[in-house]
């Protein structure tokens, strides 16, 4: 872990201890009012931020992965939690996926992978961050529904007929999602 992981962690258990005291579950003995909510979505941001980023600017942290096996003609499912994972698709079929990142990163390269009908990857983040490339012959539809995080559609957005397309359903909590060709 490096430093500015262990930074954004301190902030969000710091955030958290916060809105627990102003909520009741803990006794700390804190005065608050309602614009003091600010201070820890604050620090909420900054800590996911400082963890987001400590991944994605040092590249040596993602773990290649094996493609997870999916039943056949399934979607596969991955899942990271307090680390940094990257699966890439060198010449496989896709068939779609759920990518959940809890506190941490994840990268799915489909630059390369056979994307033969119209397939769709599921995204679940909480203060966490997720990548997606994807190959310029397909068309790409982004869906997102967001609390303080977002969706960065970086692809053509041109429509090719005939093309399959990809559905990308993005959720994020504290979290971001950048689709890029």
């Amino acid at each position: 872990m490096t430093r500015r992981t262990i930074i954004g962690i301190i902030f969000i258990v710091a955030a958290l201890l916060r809105l627990a005291d102003m909520w009741g579950i803990l006794e700390l003995n804190w005065e608050h009012s309602w614009t003091e909510y600010f201070g820890p979505i604050l620090l909420l941001y900054i800590g996911a931020e400082l963890i987001i980023h400590s991944y994605v600017k040092n590249p040596s942290q993602w773990l290649k992965r094996p493609i997870p096996q999916g039943e056949e003609g399934k979607r596969i499912s991955c899942a990271v939690r307090f680390g940094a994972d990257e699966y890439d698709y060198r010449g496989e079929v896709f068939h779609g996926a759920r990518l959940d990142a809890f506190c941490g990163g994840l990268r799915l390269d489909l630059r390369e992978a056979s994307i033969n009908e119209d397939e769709e990857i599921d995204i679940h983040t909480f203060m966490g961050g997720v990548e997606v490339f994807v190959p310029s012959n397909i068309n790409v539809i982004v869906k997102s529904h967001s609390f303080i995080g977002g969706v960065s559609d970086q692809t053509n957005n041109r429509t090719l007929p005939g093309a399959p397309t990809l559905h990308i359903t993005a959720s994020n909590f504290f979290g971001g999602v950048t689709v890029r060709s």
